[in-house]
């Protein structure tokens, strides 16, 4: 995340009355990013065309996945710079590009363990995330760590590719939920205090980090509860 101005520190408090206005933002945009994604993602699980073109076709399949990252490393790049317009059509279109290649999982799990897991993690997700606004413990020490495990935890997720132990893909999994409850907190923590900046873009920031954590999180506990076809 960029240092400066997006969280540099100020001694200006911003009123509860502007906090909570600009969380509410937040959340708002975060809720709008996963209600778009489950739109997509269920147009193309009930359309056997969409799925012939992006489930049927491993390069256009791997090339949309690729394009989701690129959006984000240019989300975090071009925010700072962009219109609010521009930031927020940014937003969508990544949220609706990841409704397309999350579709998948529809196919791999059934719609019942699905349902329940997303319900279970909206209530880590609500836990985790009350905690770091409200906590008046600084959660700035948990931001290297976490990366640190998150960062291995991908990389271990890549060699399991090859490895297929079913052994360490569930030791990967539970160490994954811990990152992303971990992240949760601690990035609620920092979106809070965005508040003072009073930039509208900043809320289509923090909204994408905790639709990031949110996402990774369902995707972690759907390897470890969710029932396979």
């Amino acid at each position: 995340m960029p240092a400066d101005p997006w969280s540099s520190p100020t001694s200006y408090e911003s009123s509860a009355s502007a906090e909570a206005t600009f969380l509410a933002k937040v959340y708002r945009w975060m809720a709008a990013g996963l209600a778009l994604t489950g739109l997509f993602a269920y147009a193309v699980v009930t359309s056997p065309g969409l799925q012939r073109v992006i489930l049927g076709n491993p390069i256009v399949f791997f090339g949309l996945m690729i394009g989701e990252l690129v959006m984000v490393v240019a989300f975090s790049r071009v925010v700072t710079r962009a219109t609010f317009g521009t930031a927020a059509a940014m937003f969508l279109a990544y949220c609706a590009l990841s409704g397309l290649t999350f579709s998948v999982i529809f196919l791999a799990y059934t719609r019942e363990s699905i349902a329940s897991t997303f319900f279970i993690t909206g209530g880590a997700f609500a836990a985790m995330s009350a905690y770091g606004t409200l906590t008046k413990k600084d959660l700035t020490g948990w931001g290297q760590f976490l990366m640190m495990g998150l960062i291995g935890v991908v990389l271990a997720l890549v060699v399991n590719i090859f490895l297929r132990s079913d052994a360490l893909s569930f030791v990967l999994s539970c160490a994954g939920v811990v990152v992303f409850t971990g992240l949760t907190a601690y990035d609620a923590q920092k979106i809070k205090g965005y508040a003072h900046a009073g930039d509208e873009r900043l809320a289509l920031h923090g909204a994408l980090n905790l639709y990031l954590d949110f996402v990774n999180l369902f995707l972690m506990l759907l390897r470890l509860f969710g029932r396979r076809r």
